[in-house]
């Protein structure tokens, strides 16, 4: 079941038909197969206007249901088309915590896709919506940030989220008891191709 949230809708989270994600999912797998000789996703804006919108974007890689790389933009800078062909490839060849995806390996990978609304400023650590946020944190030590499914995926409360995002940035995970950090939250429409199965 595709993940939408209510504060998604009201910071208009982009609204994609099952065909626009069907085909971004597509775009996603051919990206990484054409690094070694597949054909290259294509597309005709024409016929799919949407996705010739500029949003920032996250590709995420499964083997096996463990994490094997993604990377994505947080302020759409091309066509959302373009930006999934890009960070497919970047997360199957360039996240740095797992090696470059082999040939052999692709039939066995998952592709799931976030979508993302503007990040807007956190006033309150009391206004974070576990499975609705991701959370952005810039700070002079360090930054990172996490994805609305990754405290759901990892049975995070709110106090655990904020810890993470700390360790993320590579700041002590308490930083935000003892100093409030510079925080920004997003929404994403998140899809995969499970959904589709």
């Amino acid at each position: 079941m595709k993940r939408a949230t209510s504060a998604g809708e009201k910071r208009e989270t982009m609204r994609l038909s099952d065909a626009d994600e069907k085909f971004l999912l597509e775009t996603a797998r051919r990206s990484v197969e054409s690094i070694y000789g597949g054909t290259p996703p294509a597309i005709d804006y024409d016929e799919r206007p949407t996705l010739g919108e500029k949003r920032g974007a996250f590709t995420t890689i499964t083997k096996e249901g463990d994490l094997r790389g993604c990377i994505g933009y947080i302020i759409g800078r091309a066509p959302l088309f373009e930006t999934i062909v890009e960070t497919a490839r970047l997360a199957a060849t360039e996240d740095p915590r797992f090696p470059r995806v082999g040939a052999s390996e692709i039939a066995e990978l998952a592709f799931e896709i976030s979508v993302l609304s503007e990040p807007e400023p956190l006033e309150s650590y009391d206004d974070i919506v576990i499975g609705e946020h991701g959370l952005i944190l810039n700070d002079a030590a360090g930054s990172g940030v996490l994805l609305p499914q990754v405290p759901l995926e990892h049975g995070m409360d709110r106090e655990a989220y904020l810890n993470a995002i700390c360790r993320k940035a590579g700041l002590p995970e308490d930083r935000w008891r003892r100093k409030k950090v510079n925080l920004q939250t997003f929404t994403a429409r998140v899809f995969s191709e499970e959904d589709y199965r």
